[in-house]
């Protein structure tokens, strides 16, 4: 019987929470965000190139370092532009013979977290310095403050992600698996690796309010692997990630709402869960 009445009081609390627009909001940027991130999953994982989300995110969690230092009312104006040009850098110098992608990738990950840190208490602009790094790098209650125009801005990049991954989705799969064969037939896989790096950039710097910079990786990563484990075909992957991703970002930001739990840290819990489910029952297909 007492379960039945804390199930209840869970709802009701639920039904509460709902009525606010600053709830509807962060679970639609949520949403948003999770099926982007899930949609080039795949292709990170299979180009062995996953470890960019880290790299990419520390320099994310430099750069709205130096933002909160200026004080800018929108970190964005200064963390987009910077995580995108990263995100080229890192390219670059992925195509470098004496600097290969995953060295460039350490330098850059380990400098920019540290001068983050660095900028942020030396020019401290708030009496709780470690709080405001705490909440940068583990996700922090400010998807919960969303404005309209922040909403609306998610809105479009997403869509503008999506479409993207829609209209170049074959040559998206060519470069995937064969970058050498593209070239061959006279397609630019450099272009398109170079629009990846971008578009990649710009979901990490949506997702930093969600999950933090530290955390990231796993919205990148875990949805493309645990549908890996049971799915076989490209299509089928990003199909069946973006529904993971989605699920497990959901469950993750209600858990947050009903037990005041760490948003970002109950998303990755809830990837993780859903990762070993996916495991088990791949392992039983398999049988």
């Amino acid at each position: 019987m007492r379960k039945v009445v804390d199930r209840v009081q869970l709802v009701d609390k639920l039904i509460y929470y709902m009525q606010y627009p600053f709830v509807k909001y962060a679970l639609v940027v949520g949403i948003l965000i999770a099926l982007c991130s899930s949609l080039f999953g795949a292709t990170l994982v299979l180009k062995r190139f996953s470890f960019i989300g880290d790299g990419l995110s520390h320099v994310a969690f430099g750069a709205m370092a130096i933002g909160s230092v200026l004080k800018l009312t929108n970190n964005t104006i200064i963390v987009m532009p910077v995580t995108v040009a990263a995100a080229i850098l890192i390219l670059m110098s992925g195509q470098n013979a004496k600097l290969k992608g995953d060295a460039a990738i350490a330098m850059m990950s380990v400098g920019a977290l540290a001068v983050g840190y660095l900028i942020m208490n030396v020019f401290s602009t708030s009496a709780n310095v470690s709080g405001d790094v705490c909440s940068t790098l583990f996700g922090s209650t400010s998807i919960l403050t969303l404005t309209i125009g922040e909403v609306w801005l998610c809105i479009v990049m997403s869509i503008c992600v999506i479409a993207f991954f829609c209209l170049f989705y074959n040559r998206i799969f060519a470069v995937t698996f064969d970058e050498s064969f593209t070239r061959a037939i006279g397609k630019n896989a450099g272009a398109y690796n170079l629009a990846l790096a971008v578009i990649i950039a710009v979901i990490i710097v949506l997702a930093m309010n969600l999950v933090g910079s530290l955390l990231i990786t796993a919205l990148l990563v875990f949805p493309a692997l645990s549908a890996m484990r049971v799915m076989y075909s490209f299509r089928s992957v990003v199909l069946y990630s973006a529904v993971l991703s989605v699920v497990g970002t959901l469950a993750g930001m209600l858990v947050s709402i009903l037990f005041s739990t760490p948003v970002g840290s109950t998303i990755v819990a809830c990837d993780m869960v859903i990762f070993a489910f996916n495991s088990i029952a791949g392992k039983v297909m398999r049988r």
